[in-house]
């Protein structure tokens, strides 16, 4: 069994970019629960002690003014740039210094080695001078990092090396001076756009990522190691001014206070989570809008789809064959539009259409397009577009599977409230979880990735609630169809009242074929408790209709499907 690391008086912990910003804020946390050693890296040089001009002086102004005036008296002409430089020089120190007294008052011990971590001779050489009045490094926690964010076909080579340099270069360099078999704590402060991306950051996304896979890596081949990458988000800090701020919360991205982001990694390092080797602590990064242009375009994406990349599939099978549900059909359409449009989120889609299905059999196809055609589209506002799923057979033949029209919004209206609500419980159908599925007679099909209807609350001839409870799936299982802005699994399960109401009523089952519109007001969301309201507008022979509305407790619509017309099945088939 692997012995957990643990973090003691006795810990020696290198810190990159820990004198300064939220490293140092995170370091000097860290001391506060567990005094121990901190040899601390930056480029910054710290002055023993600061000229004569500058002491006791602290107002921005006032040390820029005499900085100048040193400069007159030494006969040289001050220039913005040079008055700068040293006023940066004295405010640097200052920040080191306050940042080593903080560190010491915990009763921790604490240097400062002033380093760039790309050097790697220099690194070797004053760290083993550290070593030898400290001990033995046993963790590192790197948060050197530089930035030069601008569009791809803008950046050059020397912006690429500056931002990777610090942080991939940096963290081989750290690693080459530790005996990896003696560290017991490797903590990477990576960030969400490694995880997520972000316009103008190709080059911090990618050096962030490599991060997250080093974590995975040093995991791997040291087991003992508590090795963890923090993809963090924004922080409340000096580089977050008012108007980013403001750019923030119009993208939805939540600023981390910077008592609780240092206090999470504390919490990290906590022995109960020394399994865990990645972590996204912040929201996702939203784009903002790109600009539209005015040309019409039509794209096409291709797919190949197998069971094995796609285990969720063994929970979906019809007639002895597993089946893509049309709900994840339609998310990859919806989530392949989202892509091409960075700030842009689907509202509607109307007249989505099941029109072969995908069969996982022998007869699968080897790859299926989807065509995404541009119908108009409005600056800032929406997107109207057109989309078909389609395939060739082996003597090239296309089949067509599903078609839509989709809506994408700039901004999504706001939630309304479903004012049929009835939550009251009629006892009528007593069956509850499991019951619904795979139990014999006419239960639903669907296996436990499906199998989330909780209870029946209420059923008439004109209308069926249900409570329903997705805990989730893991991203493996979801393969090919991840749960992004729309949850397919959710839309799916949402659809199994109308069977339970055709079944009640009709002793039939049913599968979807088309539906009128769908629209989402707010992502549904998992282990939490929602409710589906069907209204049931008309039954025929062969179909059924319906109105879908899916909302939580109070009323608040998360999503509706408004003319979803179902087509009966029949029973023995659905056995066979």
């Amino acid at each position: 069994m692997t012995q957990t690391a643990q973090l003691s008086p006795s810990s020696v912990f290198v810190v990159s970019g820990g004198a300064r910003g939220i490293t140092a804020e995170c370091t000097i946390k860290l001391a506060q629960y567990q005094p121990c050693k901190f040899i601390l890296l930056g480029r910054s040089e710290l002055l023993e002690t600061e000229p004569d001009f500058a002491q006791d002086c602290f107002e921005d102004s006032a040390l820029k003014k005499r900085i100048m005036e040193n400069l007159l008296a030494l006969g040289e002409k001050p220039t913005p740039m040079s008055v700068q430089k040293v006023y940066n020089k004295i405010t640097s120190s200052r920040e080191i210094q306050k940042t080593l007294c903080s560190i010491q008052l915990t009763g921790a011990q604490v240097e400062y080695i002033s380093v760039d971590v790309t050097e790697p001779a220099a690194l070797q050489e004053k760290l083993a001078a550290a070593v030898q009045r400290l001990g033995a490094i046993t963790g590192i926690i790197h948060g050197a990092g530089n930035l030069a964010d601008k569009l791809i076909e803008k950046k050059t080579e020397q912006d690429f090396e500056k931002v990777y340099a610090a942080k991939v270069q940096g963290l081989e360099n750290l690693l080459s001076c530790v005996n990896p078999e003696q560290l017991q704590h490797l903590v990477l402060f990576s960030s969400v756009t490694g995880f997520y991306g972000n316009v103008g950051q190709t080059d911090y996304a990618i050096a962030n990522e490599i991060l997250n896979k080093s974590a995975h890596l040093i995991k791997q081949n040291y087991p003992a190691c508590h090795a963890v990458a923090i993809n963090w988000g924004a922080w409340d800090s000096g580089m977050v001014t008012p108007e980013l701020k403001k750019a923030f919360a119009e993208r939805g991205i939540e600023i981390i206070p910077v008592e609780v982001g240092t206090q999470m990694l504390v919490n990290e390092l906590h022995p109960n989570h020394h399994t865990t080797t990645q972590v996204v602590i912040g929201s996702p990064l939203t784009p903002p809008a790109t600009e539209l242009d005015t040309e019409l375009r039509t794209y096409r994406i291709r797919r190949q789809m197998t069971l094995e990349a796609n285990p969720f599939l063994r929970d979906h099978v019809i007639a002895g064959y597993p089946v893509l549900p049309a709900t994840c059909a339609m998310t990859w359409i919806i989530n392949a539009c989202e892509q091409l449009y960075p700030g842009y989120r689907l509202f509607s889609y109307n007249d989505f259409k099941v029109l072969k299905g995908i069969t996982f059999n022998e007869k699968l196809a080897k790859e299926h397009i989807l065509e995404i055609q541009e119908i108009s589209k409005i600056n800032y506002q929406n997107i109207e577009l057109k989309a078909q799923i389609w395939s060739k057979n082996s003597e090239g033949k296309v089949h067509y599977n599903f078609s839509a029209q989709l809506n994408l919004q700039r901004e999504i209206p706001i939630v309304p409230t479903y004012e049929s609500i009835n939550l009251e419980l009629d006892n009528i159908i007593t069956a509850t979880g499991e019951d619904f599925y795979q139990n014999g007679g006419a239960t639903l099909f669907h296996g436990p990735a499906f199998q989330k209807v909780k209870r029946v609350l209420n059923i008439s001839p004109e209308k069926i609630t249900t409570e329903c409870l997705w805990q989730g799936i893991s991203e493996q299982e979801q393969g090919q169809f991840p749960v992004q802005w729309v949850n397919p699994y959710t839309t799916d399960l949402s659809m199994h009242a109308l069977w339970i109401w055709t079944q009640h009523f009709h002793q039939e089952g049913c599968l979807p074929g088309k539906v009128e519109k769908f629209e989402q007001f707010a992502a549904i969301p998992c282990n939490e408790t929602f409710y589906v309201s069907c209204e049931v507008k008309a039954k025929t022979a062969s179909s059924a209709i319906a109105n879908f509305i899916i909302h939580d407790a109070q009323g608040q619509i998360y999503s509706q499907m408004l003319g979803a017309n179902a087509i009966i099945w029949s029973m023995k088939l659905l056995k066979s």
